[in-house]
């Protein structure tokens, strides 16, 4: 490695004065304008990422998923498609805030020092991005910093995140006995649509109208379409403008649905009929319809983690499969019902801190993992024990063998890198398929609580201390005992005040009995925050 070839292609990505950069939840997150140094650092700790992995390759997503068309974000991706190992955050911290490029470059040789690094392994690296107008310049920025240590990389173009996830485990997992597919987004298309086509045999569901956010789901959903069975289902896309660059997550999207709980304006709904929405880079899913009342009702991802738990534990035991740990990871932000829901199906539930890594660590635990954010962003691992048993059980009936069937299946259908809303979103039409219900069936197994999810812009968001799960505050000292006053005051009630791990604000979650009891409760703890 040269150093006058990684310093002088690191001065052409100055880092901004006066900037803070922090690896997050979801990577680095901000304003497009603040990330060519931080992207140019994040390419530089991939090659290190994969050098130390001894020539595993590593992903590398560009993308703020549903923030605004201003924003952008990187990300790293492990060998397995997995988040970033969480020890190696604050080393994506450190370079990002490197004050000059010979810091860049001794806080590189450092780590490649401390991990030893060994000078000859190569280092490997795949990269995508969304469709934002920032993207290419950040993608260029990207790609100087691998050049400049001659990483053997591959550019995957404008991808949905789940899918780059996907071509990341498929290239580390190639040529073993946990090959997880061909590493092509034709492979993906095809692992998924052959599932469907088999689960989806002799059944046909009608319309499902998808709302892609005007972003990179579009063209990648118009892309999987014709790999659909003829007859299985009529996916009606809207929202897939991803050359007006302003209309991203612009008034659509999964996060303008559930943080509104409405639908999109664009969406003239009729009574009944199924409707979802993806966010911008598609790892996100919700669905909802409106009744014959036009009254709206939302599906999020705790209605989406109770049916596909409800759909698995049934076709587990009707396959004779004994033994079988499944159970359901939830974050703060489920709505209470759905957790009394769960635990009415006999099935184990546990809380994570909010972010992917913390639900996907906990699904481990498990023969059968389902975990889901009530945004939507979540997916179901199988463990390799799980897998294993599943191949090799022998079925004692036709029945015991049409359940093992389908379980196997499912297993190709769903993407257990990482949540990934086309996936999802095939999964959900073939539950509701298999079960022969309407959205208004599925809505009917329990009903949500009132909620109301707020942000608060406040003065630094790292005052803000939590402890169990999130769900409760340490600091700032004494906020905690006033919000338990206020919730006291109100029927079935609860409320917690977190710091956002993408944005320089905390949230505000209250949920009570009734809608107007949520509002207020929510402004109120919303009041009390400086």
């Amino acid at each position: 490695m040269s150093k006058d070839a990684v310093t002088a292609a690191s001065a052409a990505y100055p880092k901004p004065a006066g900037q803070t950069f922090q690896y997050g939840t979801a990577g680095f997150r901000m304003k497009a304008d603040l990330l060519p140094s931080v992207v140019f650092r994040v390419g530089l700790l991939a090659a290190l990422r994969s050098r130390y992995r001894n020539g595993d390759v590593i992903g590398v997503m560009i993308t703020a998923s549903h923030n605004p068309p201003a924003d952008n974000g990187v990300k790293l991706i492990d060998p397995l498609g997995e988040m970033l190992e969480s020890s190696w955050e604050a080393h994506g911290t450190s370079l990002a805030n490197a004050p000059t490029d010979d810091a860049v470059f001794d806080i590189y040789t450092k780590l490649e020092s401390d991990f030893a690094v060994k000078p000859d392994v190569k280092a490997r690296v795949v990269y995508g991005c969304d469709t934002r107008e920032s993207s290419p310049a950040l993608v260029k920025a990207l790609k100087d910093a691998l050049d400049a240590l001659n990483v053997d990389s591959t550019d995957f173009g404008a991808v949905t995140t789940p899918q780059l996830h996907y071509v990341v485990r498929c290239l580390n997992t190639a040529g073993t006995d946990h090959a997880y597919g061909e590493p092509t987004l034709a492979g993906y298309y095809a692992k998924l649509s052959s599932a469907f086509n088999q689960l989806m045999a002799g059944r046909s569901n009608g319309t499902v109208t998808v709302d892609c956010a005007n972003g990179v789901g579009g063209p990648k959903l118009r892309e999987l379409i014709p790999h659909l069975a003829s007859g299985t289902i009529d996916v009606a896309v809207t929202n897939d403008d991803t050359e007006t660059f302003s209309k991203l997550n612009s008034q659509c999207g999964a996060d303008y649905v559930k943080t509104n709980q409405r639908l999109p304006p664009s969406t003239n709904a009729q009574p009944l009929a199924r409707y979802a929405s993806l966010d911008g880079d598609a790892d996100r899913i919700v669905y909802y319809y409106v009744d014959h009342s036009n009254v709206f009702h939302l599906l999020d991802g705790d209605k989406i983690a109770t049916l596909a738990a409800s759909f698995i534990v049934d076709l587990v035991r009707a396959s004779g499969i004994d033994n079988f740990n499944l159970g359901v990871v939830q974050t703060a932000y489920a709505n209470g019902s759905s957790t009394r829901y769960i635990e009415k199906l006999g099935l184990p539930v546990v809380c994570t801190p909010t972010g992917v890594k913390h639900l996907h660590h906990a699904a481990l635990a498990y023969d059968c993992g389902v975990y889901f954010e009530a945004n939507g962003h979540g997916t179901v691992l199988f463990s390799p024990e799980a897998l294993r048993r599943i191949s090799t059980h022998s079925p004692n009936s036709p029945a015991e063998q049409s359940a093992l069937t389908s379980l196997k299946a499912l297993t190709e259908l769903i993407n257990q890198t990482v949540g990934d809303a086309l996936s999802d979103l095939l999964l959900v039409e073939v539950i509701l398929a298999h079960k022969a219900w309407s959205p208004a069936q599925w809505d009917a197994c329990y009903t949500d609580l009132p909620n109301r999810l707020e942000k608060a812009e406040v003065k630094d968001r790292n005052a803000y201390k939590t402890t169990d799960a999130e769900r409760r505050l340490v600091e700032p000292e004494g906020l905690q005992a006033r919000i338990d006053a206020l919730v006291s005051k109100y029927h079935e009630a609860r409320s917690f005040v977190r710091p956002s791990g993408t944005e320089n604000v905390v949230r505000v979650y209250a949920e009570a009995a009734t809608k107007s009891e949520a509002d207020e409760l929510a402004a109120k703890v919303k009041a009390l925050l400086d």
